[in-house]
């Protein structure tokens, strides 16, 4: 049910009395973004204004005469992101309480919640909300008082003192008899700069002998007050070691006030060294190419040199001069980021080596189970694909009599004709019974080699491991591959023969029984033939069409479906088409031949008979066919195993090199992101203004 207008305007601000005294000019203003937002709350959608009241409903354990409303600890459950990636506590949302309770019972109605929901859906939700939170007496205005009572609020008196009678404050609010007012947009240009003006009055107030210098310990004490909450523990614990970065162990106003606009400026930081590290060759950067890449991509010069070596300075943790990984400055993009965990006790490298092998055959365990589901739904999508394709190979040019199939489109009509839409999955059950081991190893290995290969600070694998992880992958799959492949093509071709020669279809069973496990592995080599370069193109095209063309992880993006399916079905393409004679061969030498078809003796000898008898191009008999079924099959066989993997994780993840911050994820609520980044905003005045609000 949507809220009345009435109560909207009762919890946006207090009913104005005919013989009210004459308000301000900015409270016109004000009035004017408060209907703006009633008129936003009256045309909130209707699905959305449920999903507001099934969170309000979820929360709100409190009544009072009947009615629900929310106290300060269900409304942070509420209104807090679930997975928020920033140091800010959960418990300091309840510093927005004070803005949602319009009537200052100390509770929050259905109303207030409405309201305070439709404000975060306001684009400048974070400053209106601090706007809010300073403006006590809801005039729509705030004086030097009102500024200066609830700054004072939030400092203690062991808290570095602010002068609210400096020049600073006298450009904004005029002289302290209150002459001067702020209206919402003055707020927030002073919002905007006050850190700035904290930072220079605290380096004032401990530069007590004024020679331009404090003392480690100081600086520190200034950053604790300012922005630890934006801060690792890590870049905490070492911000006495600024002082390094020039003679003398003490620390300038410069590099005070260098420090300022790296943390202020983080999300620009952190676009420019994901941007630069992605860009390089070996994945790593240093000062001049962070500078360079910095000068390329914005208008202005952004970051100083000292910036820049500061920023350097806590990533290297002291080394600045060498080239780092993006794993590197995770300790300084990431305020929630700790140092890796270490081994306890007497023996911690051998408990971390046996911790690690057991990881390890546990992960490729986990990799196996899910390649094979994965190979299991490929293969099922694209069989009819696969049987045309075979039959298409296995015809000969040389046999008496017309051809059976014209082309492709005729054998499909013809088995659909003949062998009704069934025919399409004949010999489907071995399939899927050797696809699963068969996709799984291939996966699996490839995997393994890689992550063996890679560099595991940068992520980067060079081509020469890429061609042989995809390799190896190819050339194990064949021990499941070769007898799989051998049932599947006889029990394929046994459709077209009952039709032909009225012979009875024999199982899968008989023809392993005939064959044999000698005769399981005939056509081995032009297997491995097909299948080694097959996945040594295959999985380097598909990394680097995910990397270079769609750019997976360029500023923390995920591919979509779409962009993951087009990546893994165009790798399969050439893939596919360039290792069709090795399959066309393959395909020969396990087909049981009939009467007046060319015997061949091996890979060798078939390779010379199908020249000589039936020309180049019959090498790439079926290949159009071959590229239809592999790049749609492998398409979707690594579509599954990436979204298996996201679905259902390895539950034991070891530390990523992946740098997960605010910045790259999008996953939580816009509004639960607004409402975040104005608690930011009052915390940026004091970092105690949450916990003591709270």
């Amino acid at each position: 049910m949507a809220p009345s207008s009435k109560s909207l305007f009762d919890a946006l601000f207090p009913v104005v009395h005919a013989d009210a005294p004459a308000q301000p000019p900015s409270v016109t203003s004000r009035t004017a973004n408060a209907i703006q937002t009633v008129r936003s709350a009256m045309a909130v959608p209707e699905n959305e204004l449920k999903r507001w009241r099934r969170t309000f409903e979820t929360n709100a354990q409190t009544t009072v005469e009947g009615e629900k409303f929310l106290n300060p600890e269900q409304f942070v459950n509420a209104i807090a992101p679930k997975s928020d990636l920033t140091k800010i506590g959960r418990a300091q949302f309840a510093t927005l309480f004070r803005v949602a309770d319009t009537n200052k019972r100390g509770l929050v109605s259905w109303d207030d919640f409405v309201v305070f929901e439709t404000i975060l859906k306001r684009p400048d939700a974070d400053y209106w909300i601090a706007f809010e939170y300073f403006d006590v007496d809801n005039s729509g205005t705030i004086t030097y008082d009102e500024f200066k009572n609830v700054f004072k609020s939030a400092i203690t008196s062991e808290s570095i003192p602010f002068d609210f009678d400096g020049d600073w404050v006298k450009l904004y609010l005029g002289k302290k008899d209150g002459t001067h007012v702020l209206g919402y947009n003055e707020f927030t240009q002073l919002m905007k700069g006050l850190q700035g003006e904290r930072l220079r009055q605290a380096f004032k107030y401990l530069d007590s002998d004024e020679d331009g210098f404090i003392r480690p310990d100081q600086f520190k004490r200034i950053v604790l007050e300012t922005a630890g909450h934006k801060l690792s523990e890590a870049v905490i614990e070492r911000l006495p070691t600024l002082c390094t970065l020039s003679p003398g162990g003490r620390i300038s106003y410069s590099e005070v006030n260098a420090f300022h606009n790296v943390i202020r400026e983080m999300d620009m930081v952190e676009r420019i060294i994901r941007e630069a590290t992605s860009k390089s060759k070996d994945g790593r950067i240093d000062q001049s190419d962070f500078l360079n890449h910095c000068a390329a991509s914005t208008r202005y010069a952004l970051f100083t040199p000292m910036e820049a070596s500061i920023i350097f300075h806590f990533a290297a943790r002291g080394d600045s001069s060498r080239r780092l990984a993006l794993i590197d400055f995770a300790q300084l993009l990431d305020p929630r980021w700790q140092a890796p965990a270490r081994g306890v006790g007497s023996t911690p490298i051998e408990a971390s080596t046996t911790m690690h092998i057991v990881h390890g055959v546990a992960h490729s365990i986990y990799n196996f189970a899910l390649g094979g589901i994965a190979g299991a739904f490929g293969a099922t999508i694209v069989y009819p694909i696969d049987l045309v394709k075979t039959r298409m190979q296995n015809q000969r040019s040389t046999v008496v009599g017309q051809l059976l199939y014209k082309n492709s489109m005729d054998c499909v009509r013809k088995v659909l004709h003949n062998e009704g839409f069934l025919g399409f999955y004949r010999g489907l059950g071995p399939q899927l019974i050797g696809v699963a081991p068969e996709k799984a190893i291939k996966l699996t290995v490839n995997d393994f080699v890689r992550s063996r290969a890679m560099d595991p600070e940068t992520g980067r694998i060079k081509l020469r491991w890429e061609l042989l992880a995809g390799g190896m992958a190819g050339g194990c799959q064949v021990i499941f591959t070769n007898p799989l492949e051998i049932v599947k093509i006889r029990l394929q071709m046994q459709g077209e023969a009952a039709k032909l020669e009225g012979a009875v279809p024999k199982g899968a069973g008989h023809i392993i029984r005939q064959l044999g496990l000698v005769g399981l592995y005939k056509g081995a080599s032009a297997c491995l033939l097909r299948d080694i370069p097959f996945s040594a193109i295959y999985f380097p095209a598909y990394a680097h069409l995910k990397k270079d063309f769609f750019h997976e992880g360029y500023n923390g993006k995920q591919l979509t479906f779409l962009e993951t399916l087009a990546s893994a079905a165009i790798a399969g393409m050439p893939a596919a088409y360039f290792t069709t004679p090795a399959d066309v061969v393959k395909t020969r030498l396990q087909t049981e031949a009939k009467t007046g078809q060319t015997h061949y003796k091996g890979m060798a000898d078939a390779f010379r008979k199908i020249y000589r008898e039936e020309g180049f191009k019959a090498f790439f008999k079926g290949g159009p066919a071959r590229i239809i079924r592999s790049s749609p099959q492998f398409g979707f066989t690594l579509v599954a195993y990436e979204y298996l993997h996201k679905f259902l994780p390895y539950p034991f993840r070891e530390n990523s090199r992946d740098v997960e911050t605010a910045f790259t994820s999008q996953r939580e609520d816009l509004a639960k992101i607004r409402a975040r980044n104005a608690l930011r905003i009052l915390l940026d005045v004091h970092g105690n203004f949450g916990p003591r609000s709270a």
